[in-house]
């Protein structure tokens, strides 16, 4: 009796410090960022910062408006999205409704396999191959390149949706399945007209989270779109993320303390927010969809 109690009151203090631990990382990482940030906004306005087009922080005259960084953010996030959300649900419904068992066994962890290559491995990738070939359809196309980018970003997020939703598509019980075909519907309008719909609220949080997820890629877009601040909506050109300017300014060549290497904390408090309130959407709509399915 002795001992299984030591053996729970250890567990249950591994555990106790583990959440503190998690607990504290987090509101670290949360006052560094705030505080720096307030630094930085204490000597550049904040409204210039959101507002700006000219992003040059490291060159004289010195410019701090970030749109161009959220453009080519959002391009990247677009593209990636715009490849990655119709592969992955159809690889999820293929998974669902038609693969064998045998076949499944051997899809699933190849997917789960992609989504655990490193992100600098997507990087080069991007840029010896992917860029290539791009290069041979489109010849006026950038070295570096949103397309190229957003390509590889939606390689990288195309597991997390297929295999999120094929939980979500199993998760389902089969009555739907048995009281569409009862009604005389085939096989298609079964999943476009009922196991979609009835999936809805999960593959739009699945959908957040991939977008978060993209929003926060850093070395693959590093390498593979470039490091010029651009606004623009051409996919061929070359841009810089926000994550990307934060690996710039991390390589060590700006004096620390400067409004130059502040930057990069009211970057990140951006990019923060942004991720946050996916995360916060995307968790609602899950909870939201576990209500209507209970």
């Amino acid at each position: 009796m002795l001992k299984r109690f030591n053996t729970d009151s250890f567990v249950k203090w591994a555990l106790y410090s583990t959440l503190l631990i998690s607990a504290f990382t987090t509101i670290a990482v949360v006052v560094v960022i705030g505080r720096e940030s307030f630094n930085f906004f204490s000597q550049v306005s904040i409204f210039d910062f959101l507002t700006g087009t000219q992003w040059e922080p490291l060159l004289e005259p010195k410019s701090f408006g970030v749109l161009p960084l959220v453009c080519g953010t959002a391009l990247v996030v677009f593209g990636s999205a715009l490849f990655a959300l119709p592969m992955g649900l159809a690889v999820a419904i293929f998974l669902n409704e038609f693969a064998s068992k045998r076949l499944r066994r051997i899809i699933k962890p190849i997917l789960e396999i992609l989504a655990g290559i490193p992100t600098v491995v997507f990087g080069f990738f991007a840029l010896t191959f992917i860029t290539p070939i791009l290069k041979t359809v489109l010849p006026t196309i950038q070295v570096f390149n949103a397309l190229s980018g957003a390509i590889v970003v939606g390689i990288m997020i195309l597991p997390m949706i297929a295999s999120l939703t094929d939980d979500a598509l199993r998760d389902l019980p089969n009555t739907l399945r048995e009281g569409a075909y009862a009604l005389g519907a085939t096989h298609f309008e079964t999943i476009t007209q009922v196991l979609i719909p009835a999936s809805l609220a999960r593959i739009g949080a699945v959908t957040i989270l991939a977008i978060s997820r993209a929003i926060g890629e850093t070395m693959a877009v590093t390498l593979a779109a470039g490091a010029t601040p651009n606004i623009t909506l051409n996919f061929s050109e070359s841009i810089q993320t926000l994550t990307a300017y934060i690996v710039q300014v991390s390589l060590g060549d700006v004096q620390q303390g400067g409004v130059e290497y502040l930057t990069c904390y009211a970057v990140g408090a951006l990019l923060f927010l942004m991720t946050f309130t996916l995360n916060v959407i995307g968790h609602r709509l899950i909870s939201k969809a576990r209500v209507v399915q209970s």
